[in-house]
């Protein structure tokens, strides 16, 4: 089991296997830090419609990518980005147990779907009581983790009674195609993909369990110093999930390519998944964040305790 005693800003990233890159700041320029799985941030990049609305207020635009949510997060904290892409709700969790001061802009609404605890087609497991004693590949920190918590206590299970293979998500796959695991636990499109491809078979996924909602998040200074970008932000945000949803064909074109050339079918099965509203983030949503600061404090997952709740909100106009 992972311990994070000693964690500390300054090697998250090299916890995460994740070297932080080093970016200059520069005056009128949004920085924007992202990940290849940030569906809308990348529909906007691909399109180009944020840079144009931003260039009328004479925003250049600079896109920063990362391989995962919690380097993301690093680098905003320290002011080496201004803003960041979607991540699941679980990271800003444990950005806050670090010490980090972050500002939530926005949220997708909750999408438990999209996330899954899978098994391969021929598998004898045929309900979370069976994962006692099995080998589990979950990405540590992910959303997945938490529903791979809330899904063992269901069943009356924890962590002490299977045995976690800690792993990112291109080797969860590898060890879940090669048997090297009896289940993995995920989220879209690796759900979508591994359905397709792979015939794997879905034990549960979040419904119920865990929300799955992700989150945009701010470096602080940068929010009370800009809101009005923020606000520009926000608006393409909600019209470009409007769209996605709107035009699931046109978005699977786009984001196929960028995921690994996935075909088309399973781009737009992960995607419908996938709630991409995105609204403000108010203290009432913020209620499963602090669920998941317990359930992971109560499993020695978080260094302390951390009230969830003790976060900026930018107030959307």
């Amino acid at each position: 089991m992972i311990g994070f005693k000693h964690l500390r800003l300054a090697t998250l990233a090299l916890l995460f296997g994740a070297a932080l890159p080093t970016l200059a700041s520069a005056e009128q320029t949004l920085r924007i830090g992202y990940q290849k799985s940030s569906t809308l941030l990348t529909l906007l990049k691909a399109r180009g419609t944020l840079e144009q609305r931003l260039q009328a207020q004479g925003i250049r635009v600079s896109w920063h990518e990362f391989p995962s949510g919690l380097p993301l997060l690093e680098a905003l904290n320290l002011g080496n980005v201004d803003l960041s892409a979607d991540v699941a709700d679980t990271v800003p969790v444990f950005t806050q147990a670090a010490g980090a001061q972050l500002t939530y802009f926005a949220r997708e609404t909750p999408s438990p779907t999209a996330q899954a605890i899978l098994v391969p087609e021929g598998s004898s497991l045929q309900s979370l009581a069976d994962l006692k004693g099995k080998r589990v590949a979950v990405t540590k920190a992910a959303g997945s983790h938490y529903l791979l918590i809330q899904a063992l206590a269901k069943a009356g299970l924890s962590f002490k009674d299977i045995q976690p293979a800690y792993l990112i998500p291109a080797d969860g796959r590898a060890a879940f195609e090669n048997g090297k695991v009896d289940a993995w636990v995920t989220w879209d499109p690796y759900v979508a993909s591994a359905q397709r491809q792979q015939k794997a078979r879905v034990l549960v996924d979040g419904s119920g369990l865990a929300n799955y909602q992700r989150y945009y998040l701010a470096g602080s200074d940068y929010a009370k110093a800009h809101p009005k970008v923020l606000e520009t932000v926000y608006q393409s945000l909600r019209e470009v999930g409007a769209w996605t949803k709107a035009n699931p064909e046109a978005a699977a074109r786009v984001l196929g390519p960028l995921w690994g050339n996935l075909d088309s079918a399973t781009v737009q099965q992960a995607n419908g998944r996938r709630s991409y509203d995105v609204q403000p983030v108010t203290p009432g949503d913020l209620a499963e964040q602090q669920n998941i600061a317990d359930a992971f404090y109560r499993e020695g997952l978080l260094p302390k305790a951390v009230d969830a709740r003790a976060v900026t909100l930018f107030e959307v106009r």
